[in-house]
């Protein structure tokens, strides 16, 4: 006779194999984000890799008569859904960020008389195809068919071309970055090695650094030379006056050449069609650190390997979260959310260990650990980190360690690093909140000391203080005033996020046993009440008397146009910021009703921004009033069906690198950190049937979380009622720490 248990165990594991039979990287769609201002690209890449071979389109765009012109449109990506005209493909680029940087190491496959210009040899293309480490094409212009794939170091191309002469070209003057020069040397008729120049993220004054490489071909070509780009003299003065589209090649090997617009090139003449392929090794340290990273983690030319490897790699980690139930578009718009957070950030040691140093020029040694690099922190400390915290607890524990590092090599934490430069962008003290949460969450496997005393000192220094600029006026008056000597961009937003840091100081020293800073910390934390101003309701920039500002209008700023006292919002965006202390702001707004008028209000009047951070985790505050959590379900639901879809245009605006992703995934799964700091999420119906959240057993003592949707239904998302474990659960907030130890958690759903 078989019992109940053989036939739950046999559903299980029917489950199980159907769930290895489909292998999560088919719901990824890495087009999504490509277009709408995303900023995201399709290339291929391995979870928080170094390297992606990118398709890059945004050099060139189509003219009147069909004719490709230079575009002079400012792009932060190096790929854009809409263009046609390719220019290459970059090897070290970024995705979902606001500012142009790297795309750089462009190759290029053509056929033909060679052709150095870029404008002159692009190409359209068709047949365009991606996946999780793989990305495919046809040139139009060549007939040539392009697959690209990647190591977490190495970038791998493999282009097949028809009978005739074949050309590969290196080109190391076009990208993204604002920094120019570069340098090349051939080193024998299948090698290639040198660096090229970036920095000045957001034409930020932060440190320039070179990335080097090492390319190598599978196939000794006919010629090879290489190329620079020569300025028109005028003879005027003894000065270049411009540019013209001429290029002096240097056919012979062993060839050395620097400049701003150089390049090399191979030549083949094939007598049939044939595949070519091209690997390039990058190091952020040396060009044998480059050599290095190529020979091991790609000795040979397979590039077939290559590319499951990357699949293989995308599906583990893809299969921490499983989910059931739901549409197809559901799992896609989930699958592929999942797949952007996990891009950065990403390695920056080589694979010997090396490391460039914050900040500096020296090198270092990561002895066998992850080095992370790519932290925007003023978009990610609000839903990435929490999110890798409860999912990846091993990847966030590194980049914990990574950022305590950072701080003792340049003695401060940082802000928005990028490859070892603090780039200075934004405003606040972001580190603060990632440290504490992280440590609250259960992840202290790491120097909590040298942390809190980076970010002590960043609250508590006057005078030169690189994080928190206005903190001699923020710290004596509770406030920042407005035109002041050392102005302040955004000071009301500043204040909010000097609060924020503030309070997750304090909790963090109470864990520590440090009780003054608890109080010192937490009590300055709430300095946002200085601002606000009851007659209009709004937190609103005060002038270095004390006076408000005049005149006031609190939807100035709407879309991202400059305004006093916000950075990046308006005051409806930022009326809200004050998740330490929403009770208290309840209280400051007049009641649980006034309160709740506002914030639909906010949504009805169009003053919410889905892709604005300080605004991102308002539709879940309705869950602090009793009665009104409805709205967050219903506020929720909405936002993803609208701004979320299984297309180019899938993202509401610039992903900041995973964090409109983070967001999609907790609303779907139905939790969400609403306070980093605060342990407890909080709560809305879940989109799927069941999620399986495997937890690592090495940071928590669950096996599994498992939420689950009973009812569930495209018009039934409104929570009847709610259990943990079988037991009811009433407040629409649990703890991280308990869900942790694992279990089910149920929401039984109605219309």
């Amino acid at each position: 006779m078989k019992t109940a248990s053989y036939y739950l165990l046999t559903f299980c594991l029917i489950g199980v194999l159907h769930s290895n039979a489909q292998k999560l990287t088919d719901y990824v769609n890495p087009f999504i984000g490509t277009s709408n201002y995303g900023a995201t690209h399709p290339g291929p890449v391995m979870p928080n890799g170094m390297v992606s071979v990118v398709p890059f389109n945004v050099a060139y765009k189509k003219g009147k008569g069909n004719v490709y012109e230079k575009d002079s449109e400012w792009h932060s990506r190096p790929y854009v859904f809409e263009n046609s005209f390719l220019t290459g493909y970059s090897h070290v680029n970024l995705s979902g960020v606001g500012c142009p940087e790297l795309g750089s190491i462009l190759l290029m496959p053509t056929t033909g008389t060679l052709e150095f210009d870029a404008e002159k040899y692009g190409s359209t293309y068709s047949n365009e195809r991606a996946t999780p480490g793989y990305y495919t094409h046809n040139l139009y212009r060549y007939d040539t068919k392009v697959e690209l794939s990647a190591t977490l170091r190495t970038g791998i191309s493999r282009y097949t071309f028809p009978k005739g002469q074949a050309n590969i070209l290196l080109n190391l003057g076009l990208g993204l970055t604002n920094e120019s020069g570069a340098a090349l040397k051939i080193i024998s008729d299948t090698e290639i090695e040198g660096y090229k120049m970036i920095g000045t993220f957001c034409y930020n004054p932060e440190d320039v650094r070179p990335v080097y490489f090492v390319m190598r071909v599978s196939k000794a070509p006919n010629r090879a030379g290489a190329w620079k780009k020569m300025p028109e003299y005028r003879g005027v003065e003894a000065d270049w006056i411009s540019y013209n589209n001429t290029y002096k090649p240097y056919p012979d090997y062993r060839q050395e050449l620097a400049g701003d617009n150089i390049g090399a090139y191979f030549s083949y003449d094939l007598a049939v069609s044939e595949t070519i392929e091209v690997k390039v090794g990058v190091s952020y340290v040396s060009i044998e650190n480059a050599r290095l990273n190529l020979n091991l983690e790609q000795p040979g030319f397979d590039f077939d390997e290559t590319r499951t490897s990357a699949e293989v790699s995308w599906n583990d980690m893809l299969k921490r979260i499983q989910v059931e139930g739901g549409t197809r578009e559901d799992k896609t718009i989930f699958y592929t959310a999942l797949y952007h957070l996990l891009m950065h950030p990403n390695i920056i040691q080589d694979i010997n260990g090396d490391y460039p140093i914050m900040e500096g020029n020296g090198i270092r040694n990561t002895g066998g650990t992850n080095r992370y690099s790519v932290f925007s922190l003023w978009d990610t400390y609000r839903n990435v980190h929490p999110f890798l915290s409860l999912v990846y607890p091993d990847l966030q524990t590194d980049m914990l360690r990574s950022m305590v590092n950072m701080y003792k090599e340049s003695g401060w934490l940082p802000k928005w690093e990028l490859l070892g430069m603090e780039t200075n962008v934004m405003v606040g003290d972001p580190a603060t909140p990632v440290i504490a949460d992280s440590y609250l969450r259960g992840l202290t496997d790491f120097d909590v000391e040298t942390a809190y005393e980076g970010a002590r000192k960043a609250a508590t220094l006057r005078e030169n203080n690189k994080l928190r600029p206005g903190l001699a006026f923020y710290d004596r008056l509770g406030w920042i005033p407005e035109f002041t000597k050392d102005s302040i961009w955004g000071t009301v937003s500043t204040t909010l996020e000097y609060n924020i840091s503030d309070w997750n100081l304090s909790q963090l020293a109470k864990a520590l046993g440090k009780d003054e800073d608890y109080f010192h910390f937490g009590n300055r934390s709430l300095s946002y009440r200085n601002y606000f101003d009851d007659s209009t309701g709004m937190l609103r920039p005060r002038m270095p008397d004390g006076s408000w500002l005049e005149p006031f209008d609190p939807e100035a700023g709407k879309n991202f146009e400059p305004v006093i006292g916000y950075v990046e919002g308006n005051a409806w965006q930022y009326r809200f910021y004050v998740p330490h202390d929403i009770k208290g702001l309840i209280g400051l707004m007049g009641g649980g009703d006034r309160f709740v008028e506002a914030l639909q209000t906010c949504f009805d009047s169009n003053n919410y921004d889905m892709a604005n951070e300080p605004d991102i985790t308002y539709p879940f505050l309705f869950n602090y009033v009793d009665g009104e959590e409805w709205r967050t379900q219903r506020t929720v639901r909405q936002l993803i069906r609208k701004h979320f879809t299984d297309s180019p245009g899938g993202i509401p605006g610039n992903d900041d690198t995973g964090t409109l992703s983070a967001w999609l995934l907790f609303s779907m799964m139905g939790l969400y950190p609403d306070c980093p700091g605060n342990t407890f999420y909080t709560l809305t119906s879940p989109v799927f049937d069941r999620i399986v959240i495997y937890l690592d057993k090495k940071y928590y003592p669950g096996d599994f979380l498992a939420i689950s949707a009973r009812n569930n239904g495209p018009e039934n998302f409104i929570i009847d009622r709610m259990n943990w474990k079988g037991k009811r659960l009433k407040p629409f907030f649990i703890d991280h720490n308990e869900l942790v130890k694992g279990g089910e958690l149920e929401f039984i759903l109605a219309k």
